[in-house]
């Protein structure tokens, strides 16, 4: 029932949008060859996308506007959660039941050196950074959420605008963050601040030092272990470093107006890529493949904006609607999900022993 109310809601948004969709048949192509592979979908019928929730990062306006396009192929989908998604594929290699596979891109490398996941390269796939992508296409990204400061402008009388901003007096018990130890939003954090601090992705101690300040200054309030988006609406958190589309959805879908503040740090923020695959010898390739091409489209890309993450295709037009409320963040850099695993280990450590947190 709930996917059903999210699907209607998507489909609201996007004729508001002007992204209605019409069939493949009945209209230009998105690319080239369009229409022969939907010929080919049509005999199977039936595209399983894995661990695409309706309610994460605007999968429900994907649904939709895919099955306009598409009406004879349906759409099943699941919500397990990136590492979980990994281990079913790994379970039922030898009788896949999966055609996609959606997740934070470091189990998409995972996904790969476990052999359960096949090369593609879809439409726009050579756009992509080559941070954001596999080589051979067996996953690449679709989205990424970048690194903001949220801030409730009743409790916090000047918002701050960057890194340096945050370790001033005026801000102490006041920041929210989750433990980079624990959660892959805390482990994107550490490199956006070490980003901010002069470091890169050979040097992490830069931000390690700084988080250290932030903490010894006695500006953190809280460090969590899962998402406290609630506790923000119910304005129980001044300034939550988190994904840029969690202060977006609050201040233009949770009703909180004026009251919300989303700033990327002046000094660099780090983009979390989100990626999918084709999975090894799943049942419908060509529905799998005609899903994938279209989420990677322009238009695809820009029902992804309308859920206030962003595109992984550089230079996509953002939909007028949403185009003011992402705006263009030349400081903020990719990460390297190789890079930044082979790293979370030095991160863990040093982070503990520079916060002094248990």
């Amino acid at each position: 029932m709930q996917a059903k109310r999210w699907l209607f809601a998507a489909m609201t948004m996007l004729c508001a949008a002007g992204l209605s969709a019409q069939t493949v048949l009945d209209s230009p192509e998105l690319y080239a060859g369009e229409k022969t592979l939907y010929e080919a979908a049509k005999k199977e019928g039936m595209v399983v996308s894995f661990d695409t929730g309706p309610t994460w990062a605007n999968w429900a306006a994907q649904f939709a506007a895919f099955k306009k396009r598409y009406p004879e192929v349906e759409l099943v989908y699941n919500d397990l959660g990136s590492a979980a998604t990994v281990v079913a594929l790994e379970k039922a290699r030898n009788r896949p039941q999966a055609d996609t596979a959606y997740y934070f891109a470091a189990s998409a490398v995972d996904a790969v050196n476990k052999g359960v996941v096949a090369p593609f390269k879809p439409v726009n796939f050579d756009k992509l950074p080559e941070v954001f992508r596999d080589p051979e296409g067996r996953w690449f990204t679709i989205h990424s959420l970048t690194v903001a400061f949220i801030v409730n402008t009743k409790l916090v009388k000047n918002v701050p605008q960057s890194w340096a901003d945050l370790l001033k007096p005026e801000y102490k018990n006041s920041i929210v963050y989750l433990d980079p130890r624990s959660t892959g939003v805390g482990q994107v954090l550490s490199f956006a601040a070490n980003f901010g601090a002069g470091g890169d992705m050979n040097n992490v101690q830069p931000g390690l030092d700084y988080l250290g300040k932030l903490h010894k200054a006695g500006n953190v309030l809280r460090v969590l272990g899962t998402t406290p988006y609630a506790q923000f609406i119910k304005g129980e958190i001044p300034i939550w470093i988190s994904y840029e589309n969690d202060g977006l959805k609050a201040k233009h879908v949770d009703g909180l107006g004026d009251a919300v503040a989303v700033v990327i740090p002046k000094e660099a923020s780090a983009a979390a890529p989100y990626g999918i695959s084709l999975v090894e010898k799943g049942p419908n390739p060509n529905s799998g493949k005609l899903w994938l091409n279209f989420i990677m489209t322009d238009f695809g890309q820009g029902i992804f904006a309308q859920g206030f993450v962003r595109p992984s295709v550089p230079g996509v037009k953002l939909p007028e609607a949403v185009a003011d409320k992402l705006p263009s963040a030349p400081q903020v850099r990719p990460l390297d999900v190789r890079a930044a695993a082979a790293k979370k280990a030095e991160i863990d450590k040093g982070w503990a022993a520079a916060t002094e947190v248990k």
